[in-house]
């Protein structure tokens, strides 16, 4: 006897098709009718379409509750609000520059607010502004700016009067493309008293009260930005006919990162001969943050609770403070190898570029300041890149392919570089030999093998003609299997004092680092216990050593000392601000063709590899 019910567990179109019609075949109404010829097909399309239609929305409403499942972006930025999180925005490429006014005079010079500058990227000119002002006195008759920041884009000012009885005025950035961070909100009296009150952002409810001129700021349905105000109890509140007055620079985003060569286009105090230098090129310029980074810092924000407390925190408000950041490391300096108590230190590498800049590192230990706890204070450390110097010993099958060992040698040294790039190149980012051997072997299905070795490569910049101590850490065992073993540590040349032969490092396998020079290819010890190198935790230390002239670098010039070292493990950690590349460019890559695939009576016969060692 037939059960009469729908199965209501398929919503797809077929399968809700196909459970109509099973439906009205059972009934003894319509048991000799054809579904398919007759027009009871339309009309089973039509309640299939309708029934799908409704799962799918339903699925889709259900989705769009939960931050996790959220597509839409409107329903991602309203979930993470809850959480009391606010997506970054545009971000405008910023540039330091000095600049020195030639032929000036008078008791101060005025760089006004929005002076204006030039730079040329690939044949396209970008406009760079100045975000304040800026008042300079001479000092030995020298007009100089130091350490002025110039902002990529526009300089906008947009105006709104304040009227109650509106109830759906809101007071929205019109601009797309507007740099939050870079906004300045104003609070003008009315149209007749020009008096103006200049309103902070606020970040939380921490000291808020009736009289806090603070502005709030969230993201709309649009993409857009909208600033409001507070109610009187939680922030000032604003009366009718107010002047809310917004600036901020409206930007091209990641376009012009890079821009290292600026010309003024206006005037500065009414002089327009100025010399420019340039302290460090436009960096930080980024599109407004993605669905998938609002999902994932929101809850890490929420459980920040307003507040630094662990290293995990500042690793979250870093990344909400700073937008651009690709990675952030922090750890307290206690982990440190020599121990600092009551520090925080923290390494960031941006999204364009490997440093930043003296004054982006100011104002984010001054953004950090209203998180920290107590007397904890945080301090920005570069990034330490650790290369990884690769000998690539590929085998393969000439007759599986019809790639030449030039064509695969250059299918592995693309594959080293995207390995390189997306899975090192972070703070995170682990070496791990296995996956990248089996990169090597997925290149072609020709490639019968592969050994590669690895070895670890820092560098240093020595003071000339002084006599310093140089700590190096590799923060991974170094290979050293036993007291006396031979070297695994080398260098590149330098000159020291007092000594004309050209020197370089080694190990004696018994913990010592050695001063050697060559002499008929022979090495000829200049000094025994110049340093020590500990195997275990891969730190490298040089006593004393006095460095005259340094040695060309693959025949270029150079103001470092390279350190190479053989690691005990093929797999290799990045520790607090260490970040591993590949030097594709100095590392080895070798193809050969595979003789002795088995079958023949040579199979094996003088086959020979390389060892990992």
């Amino acid at each position: 006897m037939a059960s009469n019910k729908f199965v209501v567990s398929d919503l797809d179109f077929d399968a809700i098709k196909s459970n109509l019609k099973a439906f009205l075949q059972d009934q003894p109404e319509f048991s000799d009718y054809n579904f398919e010829g007759s027009g009871f097909s339309v009309l089973l399309d039509t309640l299939a379409y309708n029934t799908h239609y409704l799962g799918f929305n339903a699925n889709m409403v259900a989705n769009e509750m939960y931050l996790d499942s959220a597509d839409i972006r409107k329903n991602v930025v309203s979930l993470a609000k809850m959480l009391g999180y606010t997506p970054t925005s545009a971000k405008s490429p910023v540039a330091n520059v000095d600049i020195l006014v030639n032929n000036a005079s008078g008791s101060t010079i005025t760089m006004n607010k929005g002076t204006t500058f030039t730079s040329i990227i690939d044949n396209t000119t970008f406009q760079f502004v100045t975000n304040e002002d800026n008042i300079i006195s001479p000092v030995d008759g020298v007009y100089k700016f130091s350490n002025i920041n110039l902002y990529e884009g526009t300089l906008v000012n947009f105006k709104y009067t304040v009227d109650s009885t509106d109830v759906d005025q809101r007071f929205i950035i019109p601009s797309q493309n507007a740099d939050t961070s870079t906004l300045k909100v104003q609070v003008q009296n009315s149209q007749s008293d020009s008096a103006k009150s200049t309103y902070t952002l606020a970040t939380g409810l921490r000291g808020l009260d009736d009289t806090t001129k603070a502005y709030f700021l969230q993201e709309t349905d649009t993409g857009k930005f909208e600033v409001y105000f507070g109610d009187g109890v939680i922030g000032k509140k604003l009366s009718d006919g107010n002047i809310v007055i917004l600036e901020y620079v409206v930007s091209n985003k990641e376009e012009a990162n890079g821009a290292s060569s600026f010309n003024l286009s206006s005037n500065v105090g009414g002089f327009t001969d100025v010399t420019i230098t340039t302290n460090s090129s436009a960096q930080g310029g980024s599109e407004p943050e993605t669905k998938e980074s609002i999902r994932y810092n929101a809850p890490l924000q929420y459980t920040s609770q307003d507040r630094a407390v662990t290293t995990t925190d500042y690793e979250t408000l870093i990344k909400s403070i700073y937008p651009n950041t690709q990675s952030v490391s922090a750890w307290g300096g206690e982990d440190d190898e020599t121990p600092v108590y009551g520090v925080v230190k923290i390494s960031i590498k941006p999204k364009s570029g490997n440093t930043l800049t003296n004054s982006t590192k100011n104002n984010i230990i001054t953004s950090l300041a209203p998180y920290n706890v107590a007397s904890v204070r945080p301090e920005i450390i570069e990034p330490s890149v650790t290369s990884l110097l690769l000998v690539v010993n590929a085998k393969y099958n000439k007759q599986a392919t019809s790639k030449s060992a030039e064509t695969i040698k250059s299918e592995i040294t693309n594959n080293l570089s995207s390995y390189s790039l997306n899975t090192l190149s972070s703070f995170d980012g682990v070496f791990r030999y296995s996956k990248l051997t089996g990169i090597i072997d997925d290149v072609d299905t020709s490639i019968l093998s592969n050994i590669t070795t690895v070895k670890m490569r820092k560098e240093f910049t020595p003071t000339l003609a002084s006599s310093t101590k140089y700590d190096i850490y590799f923060r991974n065992a170094i290979y050293n299997p036993h007291s006396g073993h031979s070297s695994v540590l080398s260098s590149t040349g330098f000159k020291v004092a007092g000594n004309n032969n050209e020197m370089f490092l080694d190990d004696d396998g018994q913990g010592n680092v050695r001063v050697y020079y060559l002499v008929s290819g022979i090495k000829t010890i200049h000094n025994a216990t110049q340093g020590t190198i500990d195997y275990s935790t891969g730190q490298i230390t040089l006593n004393s050593l006095n460095v005259a002239s340094i040695s060309n670098i693959r025949g270029a010039t150079s103001t470092k000392i390279e350190i190479t070292v053989v690691p005990s493990s093929n797999d290799i950690v990045p520790v607090r601000d260490q970040i591993l590349e590949i030097d594709v460019a100095n590392s080895i890559v070798n193809v050969s063709e595979d003789t002795f695939v088995g079958g023949s009576s040579e199979a094996g016969v003088g086959y020979s590899t390389t060892s990992s060692y």
